[in-house]
């Protein structure tokens, strides 16, 4: 994350750098000790980032962030020596676009960081996950999430891969659990695959698909099993496939694809992105084939997809990521 500190202090300009050199994923893109240098420095290379000064000589940071806004706008948060005491200057800055105000950080304070983690968070720019070198011991595991049209889509996926297939799937489909069983067992007839409830305390087998079974959220738990649980509680549907994604891209250690079909509404899309920032090989379905365009254009637009297929590619597409290991 680049990130420009613009401030007429010194010591304060030490400070602020001092505080992002901390983070090894953040970068000091360049430092202007007044309004007009920020503008044209802004302008020549634009960081994701700038800790604005208030009160500077020349041009002050309000103005500052008025031109910004309308040539290259990027994040800012304003720093001053007491954002209550300028309060009103603070508030026409972030009329003009500013995200945040802080007081100067003193040495060894922490209140910065976890803003600027705040806001790398919402302009996608957090820090990526090391990916480790996964063990061989695991089967690769497939997650699937869909919502409407996904019975009709997943038969045409699953339909696909042949009866010695050496991945693990799990199905999450928004479904009522009163159906899932006779579900189940019409996925059966329309793959050489094994399809089974999911049940607490199971784990995931080669050549097996498992479906969320139940109203309450199927989870992943860090030994790899599987459960059932009731929070979070605030999701449209039981059971969340955002839920069961988070939960599988934060504990599975084997190689993953997550795969993200045909449904209305969102869910699905930031467990698909956290999958995809996690490692996985991360897949969801075009608008030409899905029913509802909802959930895997949700996931698009957070860049949470490695490929974007018609359905009837994403198997090929699972066996081609596998293979390639």
């Amino acid at each position: 994350m680049k990130i420009a500190i613009v401030n007429d202090m010194v010591m304060a300009v030490e400070v602020l750098r001092r505080t992002i050199a901390k983070i090894p994923d953040y970068d000091v893109a360049w430092i202007a000790y007044d309004g007009v240098e920020a503008i044209n420095k802004c302008a020549a290379d634009t960081p994701d980032l700038i800790l604005m000064d208030v009160l500077m000589p020349n041009m002050d940071g309000v103005e500052a962030t008025k031109h910004i806004m309308k040539r290259s706008p990027c994040a800012i948060i304003m720093v001053t020596a007491s954002v209550s005491r300028y309060a009103g200057k603070v508030f026409e800055a972030m009329s003009y676009g500013a995200l945040d105000a802080i007081n100067t950080p003193t040495e060894g304070s922490t209140g910065l960081l976890k803003k600027i983690s705040t806001i790398a968070k919402l302009i996608d720019k957090s820090p990526r996950p090391r990916i480790v070198n996964k063990p061989n011991n695991l089967p690769s595991l497939i997650a699937i999430g869909a919502s409407t049209g996904g019975p009709q889509a997943l038969t045409k996926i699953l339909s696909q891969f042949p009866p010695d297939f050496p991945g693990a799937i799990v199905v999450i489909q928004h479904l009522d659990a009163q159906f899932t069983a006779n579900f189940a067992a019409w996925l059966n007839e329309q793959t050489s695959l094994s399809v089974q409830i999911a049940n607490p305390g199971a784990s995931v087998q080669p050549g097996k698909v498992l479906l969320a079974g139940r109203n309450h959220h199927l989870v992943m738990r860090p030994n790899l099993t599987f459960e059932y649980e009731e929070e979070p509680l605030d999701c449209y549907y039981h059971p969340s496939i955002d839920v069961f994604f988070k939960s599988a891209a934060k504990n599975w250690t084997g190689n993953g694809i997550g795969v993200l079909l045909t449904g209305m509404g969102r869910d699905g899309a930031q467990g698909l992105k956290m999958m995809r920032d996690a490692g996985w090989h991360t897949i969801a379905q075009d608008s030409r084939t899905s029913i509802v365009y909802g959930m895997p254009k949700a996931a698009a637009e957070l860049n949470a997809a490695v490929e974007i297929l018609g359905v009837d590619a994403i198997a090929s597409a699972c066996i081609k990521s596998i293979s390639a290991g």
